[in-house]
C-alpha cells in the first residue's frame, strides 16, 4: 500500500532535481496534489511543514509556493508571523534551487536573509527563480523569493544563499 510516509523514504533516497520534478510531474495533475507535494517536503524537512507549504508550480530552477492562513502561523498582531515567513522564503529558493541541480549535485544553505515590507495577512505566496549550478563545481548561489499577499503585493523579500556541490555518498 502506498502511504505518504513510504512515498516520502522512496523520494529522500532518490532525491534529485530529476525525482523532485518527476514527482510533481504527476502530482500537479492529481486533485490535491499541490498539498501532496508540500507534505512530502515537510516530512523530507519536518521543520518546513509546520507551515503546511503547498506546492503550486515547480518547474526547473523556478517555485511557487503557498501557506495558507491559519492560527499557527500569526503572531499576536493577528498577522503572519516573521518565523513563518522567513520558513516560507526558505523553502522556495530551496525547492527552486534543488530543482535546477545537474545530477549527483546537492546543496545546503548556508545564509538566509529577510526584508519584511509590510504586515502579511492571508495566504502568502512565495515566487524564485534560482540559477542552474555548473556541474561539478562547488560553489555558492544567491538566491531570492518574493513573497506576495492575495493581491499581488509583495509583504517579504528572502534572501539565501545556497552551498551546492557535488553529492559525496
Amino acid at each position: 500500500m502506498l502511504t505518504l510516509s513510504s512515498l516520502t523514504e522512496s523520494f529522500s533516497r532518490l532525491a534529485s532535481s530529476e525525482t523532485l520534478r518527476r514527482a510533481w510531474g504527476v502530482l500537479r495533475h492529481a486533485p490535491g496534489g499541490g498539498v501532496l507535494m508540500g507534505q512530502i517536503l515537510g516530512n523530507l524537512a519536518p521543520y518546513t511543514g509546520t507551515i503546511h507549504p503547498e506546492v503550486l508550480s515547480l518547474e526547473e530552477g523556478y517555485a511557487r509556493i503557498r501557506m495558507r492562513d491559519r492560527r499557527s502561523v500569526r503572531n499576536h498582531l493577528r498577522s503572519v508571523h516573521a518565523i513563518a515567513l522567513m520558513n516560507l522564503g526558505e523553502v522556495a529558493t530551496g525547492v527552486a534551487m534543488m530543482s535546477a541541480l545537474p545530477g549527483d549535485m546537492r546543496g545546503i544553505i548556508t545564509h538566509l536573509e529577510m526584508d519584511y515590507l509590510k504586515k502579511a495577512r492571508g495566504s502568502i505566496t512565495a515566487e524564485c527563480r534560482a540559477p542552474t549550478a555548473v556541474v561539478g563545481e562547488r560553489r555558492e548561489y544567491e538566491v531570492q523569493a518574493d513573497l506576495s499577499d492575495e493581491s499581488g503585493q509583495v509583504v517579504a523579500r528572502a534572501r539565501a544563499r545556497w552551498l551546492i556541490g557535488p553529492a559525496t555518498h
